[in-house]
Order: structure tokens, then C-alpha cells, then sequence
């Protein structure tokens, strides 16, 4: 856990933002487990909620099979098919409470919309392909063998450079951290952790688009897809800070 920075930001917290017009920006405190949690401020350029439409949900929910016998199985995960769409090709594996495995083989970039999962943190790790995780903090260069953190709530765009990408995410209802016993007083990392602070790669190149149109993301809450069309462009962000 340590702080970070990017982008603009006011020399204090919950004070007067102004644009080179006078106009204020929106600061927004952003939190996944309440305001005594991790959390960041986000400073936008227009209002972050303006919601133009909510369409009709639809089910996402994996099948499941209710055996209890006990019986050795032997998930082969590279024969699962490609398909265009990020989110068609997410295919659950193994699902229980506490979260579900799942396997892709995307081969399109996510380009006509933006996806929230505001029930789970997601672990990506990338098997196969290369290319950038865009979000409303920043964008990061992934390749084989990196695990991208995406914590619930966040705005985000898979951009791959090719067609050949094959993913395995963990959605977690509970929040992604370092385990505790790797951990002192303070947060750091302790000398006999597996890992240490310079393991971790964050987000850079904000992207600050002051744009208004009709933005479609796609939102998973309960096993259901909610499209909902924005207002104003996700990540239109100057600046936000806060600890990762």
C-alpha cells in the first residue's frame, strides 16, 4: 500500500478546483469498502453520474452443476473458443460466494463501449497477447505472464494488439490486497514477502477527454449486464490521488 499520484491535482483536499476558465472541476472521493477503506479522489471535468439512459438488463449468470459426488476433472482451459466480444468470451469455469474463475479468448479490442464490474475486484492475468487495460486512471501496457488489479467500480477498456489473447480473471466479492502476514504495521511489504513494492507497475498516460455525447458502458451488478448511456466521456479526468 502507498500513495500515488497523477495528473492535476489542488494543493489540498476538498478545496476550490479551478480551469484556466474559472469554472470548478468535480472532485469525486471514490472508495470500494466506505470512506474508513482505501479510497481516492478523483478530479473530473464535467459531473461524473449524468445518466442520459438505462436500458433493460440482461442475465449473466453461469450454469452451474449440482454434483456431489466426488469426481477428478480436468478443465481444459485452451479449447475454449474465441470470440470477438470481451465480454461474450468470459466464460466461468469455477464459480462458489466468494468468486468465480473464469477463462476468455478475446480477439477484438473493446472500442463502441466501456465496462464496470461494480460486484467484484478482478484479477486479469494474461496468457496469451499484448496491448494496454484503459481506465478512467490511466492507461497500463500488459504482456504475458502480468496480472492486472482491477478494483470493482473502475471504468475500463481492454485494447489488444492482436487477435490472438487468451485471459484468466478471478472476480473477487471480497477486496484484492497483499496478504496480511506480508505486511508490517505500516503496510510495507516485509523482507521475506514473495514480492516487494517494485513488482508493481501503476497506471500511466491519463487520458483527459472533456468530451459530452452518448457514452454506452456496460455495467455487471448481481450476474446482470446493465447497459447505461453516459452523458460525458469516462475518462475525463485531470488528475487523482490516493493509495494503491
Amino acid at each position: 500500500m502507498h500513495y500515488h499520484s497523477l495528473g492535476l491535482i489542488p494543493p489540498k483536499r476538498h478545496t476550490q478546483f479551478r480551469k484556466s476558465d474559472g469554472t470548478l472541476y468535480h472532485e469525486e472521493l471514490f472508495s470500494t469498502e466506505g470512506f474508513s477503506d482505501l479510497h481516492a479522489l478523483l478530479y473530473h471535468c464535467n459531473a461524473p453520474t449524468q445518466i442520459m439512459q438505462v436500458g433493460e438488463p440482461f442475465s449473466i449468470a453461469p450454469r452451474t452443476v449440482h454434483d456431489k459426488q466426488l469426481k477428478h476433472r480436468c478443465l481444459k482451459g485452451f479449447q475454449i473458443q474465441p470470440e470477438d466480444d470481451y465480454l461474450k468470451s468470459r466464460r466461468p469455469v469455477l464459480v462458489n460466494n466468494d468468486c468465480k474463475i473464469i477463462l476468455a479468448a478475446p480477439r477484438k479490442s473493446m472500442t463502441d463501449y466501456f465496462f464496470k464490474n461494480a460486484d467484484a475486484d478482478e484479477v486479469i492475468f494474461i496468457h496469451e497477447g499484448t496491448g494496454a487495460l484503459r481506465t478512467m486512471y490511466g492507461n497500463l501496457r500488459f504482456e504475458y505472464g502480468d496480472y492486472l488489479v482491477v478494483p470493482r467500480g473502475t471504468t475500463y477498456q481492454m485494447q489488444f494488439d492482436g487477435p490472438d489473447n487468451r485471459l484468466l480473471i478471478v472476480e473477487s466479492t471480497g477486496p484484492i490486497t497483499t496478504p496480511k502476514r506480508y505486511r508490517n504495521a505500516y503496510g510495507q511489504l516485509m523482507e521475506h514477502a514473495p514480492f516487494c513494492e517494485r513488482d508493481f507497475r501503476k497506471p500511466t498516460d491519463l487520458e483527459t477527454r472533456d468530451e459530452r455525447g452518448d457514452f454506452l458502458f456496460f455495467i455487471k451488478k448481481q450476474d446482470n449486464i446493465y447497459p447505461y448511456h453516459y452523458l460525458n466521456h469516462p475518462f475525463d479526468l485531470v488528475g487523482w490521488d490516493g493509495f494503491v
